[in-house]
């Protein structure tokens, strides 16, 4: 339980999320909102998208990391820029 506490204390951990930003090729329409949840759809300039947001833990990146797979366009890169600022409500009773 110690461990979890200093992680949290370092901005890391079950209770603290990532910020990642996920970039594909071309550019995404409003529908797809929905579908990414939780994540901003930022339409780049280049004909990039940015898909932008707190994902809890690498379950769920790889779940993103598939609906981008599943879409059929060219994933360029995955970026962590780091903890989330605020911590995700947990169900461990605090």
């Amino acid at each position: 339980m110690r461990r979890v506490a200093e992680q949290r204390n370092q901005g890391t951990g079950p209770a603290w999320p990532s910020i990642y930003q996920i970039r594909i090729e071309g550019h995404l329409g409003p529908a797809w909102t929905g579908w990414f949840a939780g994540l901003s759809i930022t339409l780049e300039d280049d004909g990039d998208t940015l898909l932008t947001g707190a994902v809890v833990d690498q379950a769920a990146l790889h779940g993103l990391l598939k609906k981008v797979r599943d879409l059929g366009v060219p994933l360029v890169s995955v970026n962590r820029l780091g903890p989330s600022p605020e911590p995700q409500a947990t169900d461990e009773g605090e």
